[in-house]
């Protein structure tokens, strides 16, 4: 979950985020800053891998590309510096200890993230003081000189593996979409170009078997395609017969045979005769049971 946080306000936004890799920490970043409504001139990280070299701090070139896009640099916090993250930490205590811990089972990703997002506007509220006035979070934040953000999200492509549903769907940000019949079960991948307005959906072998335009995320729409509809129709009427149905089943009364057999079974029937009494003898068993429990004495050896 990236946490962005205001060194001069204390003010903080999260978005909650399906991975760790690079596509999703751009998403989220990006996420995160127009939540803010800008960004700063410098962005502190902690040693991330997808962010720099852990053990030298170098930024990556592929995050350098990020930081210019937004027009920021890149500050990486030295290692054994507590003193230096003592803030960031903080904010990160205060998410953890009054949300994540208080966070229902079974919630969705969606409803976390409308309860994170009340959580930080809530603690907006706190008071702060700022050249012997009393003011609040919020009114820090909005003097605040952010930097304008770019129209569209630097165009990192988000890769994410998915199972197609019995019902021909693939779940994808709080939104359902579309595949042509026959592959339900089958695992699928959703291929989105961050600041795009379509995305793919393709088979394991790179396949694309489906494009769609994208729906808000979170919006609980189902974006269906024409032909994957009418295909699914003449597979579904495909299957219908014009066979008689099957008969029901009719549920008749036990006959006479059928008792007069059950009570034979059960021994307890008048017409039983002792004759048909089978009785298992067991003096044979006895006889040769008496014969086993001694055991034979053994052989004598004679020597020359």
């Amino acid at each position: 979950m990236p946490i962005c946080w205001s060194a001069h306000s204390g003010r903080w936004r999260a978005v909650l985020a399906e991975a760790k890799d690079f596509p999703h920490l751009v998403q989220a970043l990006d996420q995160v800053v127009r939540k803010l409504g800008g960004t700063a001139r410098r962005w502190r990280f902690d040693r991330m891998a997808t962010v720099c070299h852990p053990p030298t701090g170098r930024v990556l070139p592929a995050f350098a590309a990020v930081a210019k896009y937004y027009g920021v640099g890149v500050d990486i916090c030295p290692a054994r510096r507590g003193n230096r993250k003592g803030v960031v930490e903080k904010a990160n205590h205060s998410a953890a200890q009054r949300w994540w811990r208080t966070v229902p089972d079974g919630l969705s990703v969606e409803q976390a993230q409308s309860g994170v997002d009340k959580l930080a506007v809530r603690m907006d509220e706190r008071r702060r003081r700022a050249d012997g006035l009393v003011t609040t979070v919020a009114e820090l934040a909005a003097s605040e000189a952010l930097l304008e953000l770019p129209t569209r999200p630097f165009p990192a492509e988000l890769e994410a593996e998915r199972t197609v549903s019995p019902q021909g769907l693939v779940s994808f940000e709080g939104n359902l979409y579309s595949v042509p019949p026959g592959l339900p079960g089958a695992q699928v991948k959703v291929l989105h170009r961050l600041g795009e307005d379509y995305l793919h959906i393709v088979t394991a072998g790179r396949a694309v078997v489906a494009q769609h335009h994208r729906a808000p995320r979170g919006a609980g729409q189902t974006v269906r395609d024409a032909g994957h509809v009418i295909t699914m129709e003449r597979a579904v009427l495909a299957s219908f017969s014009d066979r008689a149905p099957c008969k029901t089943k009719v549920r008749r009364p036990l006959s006479e045979a059928a008792l007069a057999e059950a009570e034979r079974l059960r021994g307890t029937g008048s017409s039983s005769a002792s004759a048909e009494r089978v009785v298992i003898d067991l003096s044979t068993y006895a006889a040769v049971a008496d014969r086993l429990r001694t055991a034979p004495a053994p052989k004598e050896e004679f020597g020359e």
